[in-house]
This record gives C-alpha cells, sequence and structure tokens, in this order.
C-alpha cells in the first residue's frame, strides 16, 4: 500500500564524497484508522467489534475503556489477528449495573503512532437475572435415543429466550445442544448405556440459570409389527426371543429353540404364552400403545416401568388379550432382564394359520426396570 514515510538524518555524518556513510532511518507512518465500531453485552461480557480499513497493513489494533463515570480511558488489550476483515474482543472485567465506553486505535509497528476511531460506543452492563430453574426433566427411553422433556415453568420471564441441555457425568457436564422448546431428541445415547441429563434456562441477555434436577434414561431396543404364529400353526415360527437389535436380530425362532423366551400356542379356551426356563409373565395390562412416546396423546397408557416384587409374575402359562401389554422376567434379581410386548392383533393369514402381531421393547441393562420412560432423580 502506498504510506507517508518520514526520515531522520543522522547527525555527524558527511554528506560529500562518493563513500558518505550516511544512513536515512524510516520512523514510521499514519496507520489507517478502524471503522464500523460496535459493541454489545452477552451473558456477562461485553463484546466489542470493528472491521478493517480497505488501506490495512497488518497494524494490530489498542481497545481504551472506561466507565462513564471515570475520566480517563484505560488500555485494555492489543489485538493482533483478525479474521474475514473483522476485529473482535471480549471484556469479561465488567461490573453489573455501569455503563462503559469503547474506543480502538490502530498502531503503527514502528513509529507507535495511533490511529483511532471516528467515534465512541457505550454499552450497559445490566444486573444479572436469568428465568426460573426448568421444572423437573422426564426422559422417554427409544430405540437408539433418549428424548428429555420438562415443563413451561421457566416461559414466565418476560425475557426467556432458550433452554440447554446437558449431559450430566457426575463431577462434569458436557453441553448438548440449545432448544426453544421444552424437549430435546439425544441422538448419541446407545441402547444398554444410562444416561442423565439437567436442563437450564436462559434470558435474551445470555443469563443462564442454575440446573434442573437430573434426570435418566436406558436407551433399549423396541420393535413393531413383529409377526408370531401359533405353535400348532407353524412351529418353525412359534418361539419369540427379546433380541438385542431388532431389525438385524431376529426374534422370531422355532417354539422348540433353547432361545427362546417363550412360544405362542393356541387351544379352545384362548392364546397362551408359554415360558421357557427361568422366564416369568406378569398378567395383561389394558394400554393404548407400547409405550407413550414423543407427541404421545394425552390419554396415552403404556407400561413404561416393569414391577420387580415376585408377586406381579405369574410361574406357568399366561392368556394374552389384544390391546393388552405383557411384562416378561428373564431370571430373577439383580441379573433379571425385563421386557414387554403389546398383542396388536390377533386372528388367522391368508393359509388359516393363527397368528399374533406384536410391538415390543427390551431393556438390555440388568436390573434395570425401566422400558420406556426413567423415573427423575
Amino acid at each position: 500500500m502506498m504510506r507517508s514515510a518520514f526520515f531522520i538524518l543522522l547527525l555527524g555524518v558527511p554528506l560529500t564524497g562518493c563513500n558518505s556513510d550516511s544512513v536515512l532511518v524510516p520512523v514510521g507512518g499514519v496507520p489507517a484508522a478502524p471503522r464500523a465500531l460496535a459493541a454489545s453485552y452477552y451473558a456477562g461480557a461485553v463484546t466489542v467489534e470493528w472491521e478493517l480499513a480497505p488501506s490495512w497493513d497488518g497494524e494490530a489494533f489498542r481497545v481504551y475503556s472506561r466507565r462513564v463515570t471515570d475520566s480517563d480511558y484505560f488500555l485494555v488489550a492489543e489485538v493482533t489477528s483478525c479474521s474475514a476483515g473483522l476485529c473482535t474482543y471480549q471484556d469479561v472485567n465488567v461490573t453489573a449495573g455501569e455503563t462503559y465506553e469503547y474506543y480502538v486505535a490502530a498502531v503503527d509497528p514502528t513509529s507507535g503512532t495511533e490511529t483511532s476511531t471516528a467515534s465512541t460506543v457505550e454499552v450497559f452492563v445490566p444486573t444479572p437475572t436469568p428465568p426460573a430453574v426448568p421444572d423437573d426433566p422426564f426422559v422417554i427411553a427409544l430405540d437408539g435415543a433418549n428424548f428429555v422433556t420438562w415443563g413451561t415453568a421457566s416461559r414466565g420471564a418476560g425475557d426467556f429466550s432458550h433452554y440447554r441441555v446437558y449431559q450430566d457425568a457426575g463431577t462434569t457436564s458436557y453441553l448438548l445442544g440449545e432448544t426453544d422448546s421444552e424437549g430435546f431428541l439425544d441422538l448419541l445415547a446407545a441402547n444398554g448405556d444410562t444416561y442423565a441429563y439437567f436442563v437450564t434456562s436462559v434470558d435474551t441477555d445470555g443469563h443462564e440459570s442454575d440446573g434442573s434436577v437430573s434426570a435418566e434414561g436406558t436407551p433399549r431396543p423396541d420393535f413393531h409389527g413383529e409377526v408370531l404364529f401359533a405353535h400348532s400353526s407353524d412351529p418353525a415360527r412359534s418361539g419369540f426371543r427379546f433380541s438385542a437389535d431388532g431389525d438385524n436380530e431376529t426374534a422370531i425362532v422355532s417354539g422348540t429353540d433353547a432361545s427362546r423366551d417363550f412360544r405362542l400356542e393356541t387351544d379352545v379356551a384362548g392364546w397362551w404364552l408359554v415360558p421357557n426356563t427361568g422366564v416369568q409373565s406378569t398378567a395383561g395390562y389394558l394400554t393404548t400403545a407400547l409405550k407413550c412416546g414423543v407427541a404421545a396423546d394425552p390419554s396415552c397408557v403404556d407400561v413404561s416401568v416393569a414391577p420387580t416384587s415376585d408377586a406381579s409374575y405369574i410361574v406357568g402359562d399366561v392368556a394374552l388379550f389384544p390391546q393388552e401389554t405383557y411384562v416378561v422376567r428373564i431370571g430373577t434379581g439383580a441379573a433379571a432382564l425385563y421386557g414387554a410386548f403389546r398383542v396388536v392383533f390377533q386372528g388367522q393369514d391368508q393359509d388359516a394359520n393363527e397368528i399374533m402381531i406384536v410391538d415390543w421393547a427390551f431393556q438390555l441393562q440388568a436390573g434395570n426396570p425401566n422400558l420406556a420412560p426413567a423415573v427423575g432423580g
């Protein structure tokens, strides 16, 4: 670029003759002034930003600040790097209830000459008053995901902006994301692992509330529309086993397969679950869905938590009825695994085979009775 230059003639050095040792030393020029100065407050800090002049030549910038009640400005920072024609500085040494004034100057690296912005900017730092802590969250466990939801209490603040959802990992926490609705879907949650979550609320100035209580959820496989044949109609497809992967691992096995959890049998008295050794089932619960998940109807009824008392389980065959959900316990005590299936249809196919269509879910974590949502902690 074209820059003004000034030179100093060193005294005591002769200027005549071919072998003159005179030296001209440049002492710098006048840098171009920063442009479009602006400042804003958010989340306890003031961000000062400005644009580079077209003739900017890599000079550094000095940021000056003062409270409007002060008589003098103070140098608060020197900025040496900018990006895409824009420079920023974040001032966190600010006090609530004060108004601050800023200006920025470009600094010539050789002469130290400063050229400041044409004007200053003022920013008021408000007293941080975040919205109310969000209602206790609730986690609905899905297949390969957790859906976290909570109430609307925080929206009572006139300056409410959004929520932040964190994964609670004991001694630390991780921000998973932000949302302006009372729900968040964690698609990174893996089946068989338990995750804890808490939520904060944020106002328009970036002030964040304390965290809510934590709630846990353990994703588990589920499958819809599984077709099971009565043992008398098709023995090879009359057995059922809860699988770790409903999409890639078959749940339908032979009625005599050693890995089955139960098989389906029918007689003149009705439809029957016939359990394998070490497997027990509850009687049916009248439900409207296997699980009342995201956006479920308010009247939805499911079995979200398996009973854990021995008295809830039947030793032997269990009668099966449409629109009822049955909880199956495999093993006992802390090592027990819990699954649930809901009878969607009982009838015949086009070949007069007796079939039953079920939706099912299976908790992979031993001793964990949560089949759909988990209880907030």
